[in-house]
């Protein structure tokens, strides 16, 4: 038995700050310029793009691709497996996200020939450092593919890769500290995919982790579907993140950049607004550190940490009002344990 496996080549060049940063730079000209139509739109060279930038351009697409195409040859065989009892006219696509759920949360295998069997086991959710605190490569679908572990980031993200491969409709959506899937039958209407927990909850579990407000609904927060170049655009706020993981906090500039971009086309991202609210508290606290300053009124004869802490303190108030409320590390833990141990309270019964 063996795991289809993703080996990436990683070589880590530590030789410069401007070198470093450079690729950074890159990564984000690579993501704008399909923001911008100016190269295809594309979700998995986004998130290709955001992981090769912390290995400093190391990351090898090749063997990247190989292992892709290698999951896309097992869905598609299962595909043709009566998988599904379903008679809606979209059948095919509804068989690949079944096809595709089915590789990604359960034992898939292949007899090859009569001396040989291809097993793909399924993924795990990997409760160390679920959010990347310590490891930031926690968050890369290269790590998922690898180790065969991940989390609410890379797990829908590799979900969609593969859907938007397959040419099959796929959405993102956005649950407090968390990404999940929403797919669109005809049959049913919109239903949520939990890869977590490999099950399809209804909404009332989202609202049941007690940071979901009925304004951070209407306003977009949450729980709402991202549109493919939204998908791509908060690639930028990933790169923004992994940045400050390799570079510190000090210097904002990139930071900010990404998160701008990024809110011109997701006005909503809640993420991007946190990361680059946080990002300017954090330069204008060491300026007054810096300056022996004992409060942030006393920088203001600088015009621009003025101007960058008025911005700073409406992102605050603009998330309140919006309904944003900040979820502690481990009520998410709690909330993501809810659909093992009350799956018949929010699983969905029609799945």
């Amino acid at each position: 038995m063996k795991r289809v496996l993703l080996i990436i080549v990683l070589f880590c060049s530590f030789s410069g700050y401007s070198q470093e940063t450079g690729i950074y730079e890159k990564a984000y000209e690579r993501i704008n310029k399909m923001l911008t139509n100016e190269e295809p739109l594309s979700f998995v060279n986004a998130v290709f793009a955001t992981e090769d930038a912390h290995y400093d351009g190391q990351l090898n697409t090749d063997v990247f691709n190989r292992e892709l195409e290698s999951l896309l040859q097992i869905i598609k065989f299962i595909s043709m497996s009566d998988l599904i009892e379903y008679s809606g006219k979209d059948r095919e696509e509804m068989t690949k996200h079944a096809a595709i759920f089915r590789v990604m949360t359960d034992t898939v295998s292949i007899i090859l020939d009569s001396a040989s069997v291809l097993v793909h086991l399924p993924y795990a959710y990997d409760f160390e450092d679920a959010a990347g605190q310590r490891d930031w490569t926690k968050m890369f679908v290269s790590k998922l593919m690898t180790t065969g572990s991940g989390n609410c980031h890379s797990l829908p993200y590799l979900y969609r890769i593969l859907a938007d491969e397959l040419e099959i409709p796929c959405r993102l959506a956005f649950a407090p500290n968390h990404i999940y899937i929403k797919v669109y039958s005809q049959a049913t209407g919109w239903y949520n995919t939990e890869l977590t927990s490999a099950t399809f909850p209804v909404d009332a579990w989202i609202m049941a982790s007690g940071y979901v407000t009925l304004d951070a609904i209407r306003n977009g927060l949450y729980m709402d579907t991202l549109s493919d170049r939204q998908a791509v655009a908060n690639c930028l706020v990933d790169l923004a993140q992994g940045y400050q993981r390799r570079h510190g906090k000090e210097n904002p500039e990139f930071v900010i950049k990404c998160c701008n971009t990024a809110l011109q086309y997701h006005p909503a991202s809640v993420n991007a607004m946190l990361t680059k609210a946080e990002a300017q508290k954090y330069y204008i606290h060491s300026q007054m550190k810096s300056k022996n300053a004992r409060k942030a009124e006393d920088l203001f004869e600088d015009n621009e940490i003025k101007a960058m802490y008025s911005e700073m303190e409406a992102t605050y108030v603009r998330l309140h009002e919006s309904g944003y409320r900040r979820m502690p590390e481990e009520m998410y833990m709690q909330w993501i344990r809810l659909l093992q141990t009350e799956q018949d309270k929010y699983v969905n019964k029609r799945f």
